[in-house]
């Protein structure tokens, strides 16, 4: 009898206000008023397309990310959440993420996403200095990144995640501390610090920003940047990911797992398991092309991976990259294939290093 991973839930919501010149994922500057409601139909239409693939299972996680989902209002999550959770099986302690822009959200949306059911969120800072985040293009200032968090406590929220960058153009390793000083004050229960990279058909990639940090410079930062997060309580469970006791990101873990993930929305991918198959499912790109033709995307949607290739090379090494990623593989040279939130890139390095390189879950 198979004894299936556990199954989270994925949802894109591609729209930012503005794309940043570094981001390589699934995003579309906002033109005019955004449809929530068309989208949060055609949401519900896909998730029905793939219910016959998770009848019975139970969702351990759900998790809203972009684009910035902050420019989405409470209640169009909530009537997503709702919707949801009449099709699926939801964990009595299911972890609900939102991805968070401190430029896009004020106390009164916070509390809203809270009634929602959201119980977690991920603010992307990338840095509190308001020169790096000019150069990377951010909406926000350290200031707006501060009020944005402490009005989440306010409105009772107690797990946060705060995405922050290093090797940035113009930073130096003064600079960097700083940043996870300024994150630790703020007293979130998780840290994600990631390396710049240059990612094709990007802006960076085109036009490589004045100021970058050499590698040596990099390697400095993350080591120096562990070594504080460490005495502040923060441990290392992956590569880039750093949390306090019990205080991990189910849903990242389950990735890194091998666990299973339906992903709805424009760009995003699903991988499910079955006694002699595992099916992989990558959704349209476009955003107005979601939920349109059924029938057309039905045959487009590619089953990737099945039971014959696990005996491949090429699956036995996804098995073991993505078991190397959480801490226990640090320290031996990794090569896999990123997939944060059901968006996919490749990186790869050694130690847990970081490479800037172009081209590339």
């Amino acid at each position: 009898m198979l004894v299936t991973p556990p199954l989270s839930l994925y949802v894109h919501l591609p729209w930012c206000v503005r794309k940043c010149p570094y981001c390589d994922f699934n995003s579309h500057e906002q033109r005019g008023a955004l449809q929530f409601d068309a989208y949060v139909d055609a949401l519900i239409a896909d998730l029905d397309f793939d219910l016959p693939l998770a009848w019975g299972r139970t969702v351990h996680s759900v998790f809203f990310g972009g684009g910035t989902p902050s420019l989405f209002p409470p209640a169009a999550i909530d009537r997503f959440l709702q919707q949801a959770s009449a099709r699926l099986r939801f964990a009595p302690d299911v972890e609900v993420t939102l991805e968070t822009n401190p430029g896009t959200v004020e106390h009164g949306p916070f509390a809203g996403y809270r009634a929602a059911g959201v119980n977690r969120l991920s603010f992307g800072v990338q840095s509190f200095d308001d020169g790096c985040l000019q150069r990377l293009g951010r909406i926000h200032s350290s200031g707006d990144a501060e009020r944005a968090v402490k009005a989440a406590q306010d409105a009772g929220f107690d797990n946060l995640n705060l995405d922050l960058m290093y090797a940035l153009p113009g930073q130096s390793l003064a600079m960097a501390l700083a940043d996870v000083d300024r994150a630790i004050a703020l007293q979130p229960t998780h840290l994600s610090h990631y390396q710049l990279t240059l990612e094709p058909n990007t802006v960076f990639a085109v036009r490589t920003p004045a100021g970058l940090p050499d590698e040596d410079a990099a390697w400095d930062m993350q080591e120096a940047c562990q070594a504080r997060l460490a005495d502040a309580g923060f441990a290392q469970y992956e590569v880039s990911a750093y949390a306090r006791a019990g205080r991990q990101c189910r849903h990242n873990l389950n990735y890194w797992q091998f666990g299973d993930y339906l992903g709805i929305g424009a760009g995003a991918h699903g991988k499910l398991s079955f006694a002699h198959r595992i099916v992989r499912q990558v959704r349209h790109r476009e955003p107005r092309l979601l939920g349109r033709d059924r029938d057309r995307v039905r045959k487009r949607l590619r089953a990737l991976h099945d039971a014959r290739r696990d005996r491949d090379a090429g699956a036995v090494r996804e098995r073991l990259s993505a078991r190397r990623r959480p801490v226990a593989g640090v320290g031996v040279a990794w090569s896999c294939a990123v997939i944060r939130g059901g968006r996919t890139r490749r990186r790869s390095g050694r130690r847990g290093r970081r490479r800037r390189r172009s081209p590339p879950p």
